[in-house]
């Protein structure tokens, strides 16, 4: 007797499309084993890869996490080591809240190299207006895997906090993301 693999759309299109995912459920003949596919470009499905895995994880993750309160560094950081480590290339991007610090939105903003990536004050500010953000918590990832701060990190946390202050919207912190590790600059006295 097989069993019908269970599916889910995890984008926000909805419909009648079919799942973007699968999951074929365990059987007796193998208990422990559950094998996630996913859709190609031409509609059939294979098994995922794991960056796909980590990839979706992330997503439902986010999704969990919207309307949430973000009370803690810890909470911020767990969110994000699963959202932006082990990525090739520099994100920056930003956790929108409301004035009670529940999450409205992430969104990925900049994109880098390797080693940097250029930011722009005016497009966070807007992005802010755009959510009705009472607060912002800014948030990169070094892809050397060093979390470390640099001194251009906290150059511009300076100046997105100046901009920031001019729309009345508070800079709550700053995340460095690294290979396990996350600093945040609030704890670190840098804010």
């Amino acid at each position: 007797m097989s069993q019908t693999p269970r599916g889910g759309d995890i984008s926000r299109n909805g419909g009648g499309v079919s799942p973007r995912w699968v999951v074929d459920q365990p059987t007796r003949r193998n208990p422990l084993t559950i094998t996630l596919y996913v859709r190609n470009g031409c509609g059939r499905y294979r098994p995922a890869e794991e960056r796909e895995v980590l990839e979706l994880a992330a997503e439902l993750l986010g999704a969990r996490v919207i309307g949430e309160a973000l009370n803690s560094p810890r909470d911020c950081a767990e969110f994000l080591r699963t959202r932006l480590g082990r990525r090739e290339h520099e994100v920056f991007g930003c956790l929108f809240l409301d004035n009670r610090h529940r999450l409205l939105a992430f969104e990925e903003l900049f994109r880098g190299t390797l080693n940097g990536t250029a930011v722009y004050p005016r497009e966070i500010i807007k992005r802010a207006l755009e959510h009705n953000a009472a607060a912002v918590i800014l948030v990169h990832n070094h892809p050397s895997g060093v979390a470390e701060p640099s001194r251009a990190d906290e150059l511009l946390t300076t100046r997105v906090k100046e901009a920031l202050q001019l729309v009345d919207v508070r800079l709550l912190d700053h995340f460095v993301v690294g290979d396990g590790e996350v600093v945040s600059f609030s704890e670190r006295g840098l804010l």
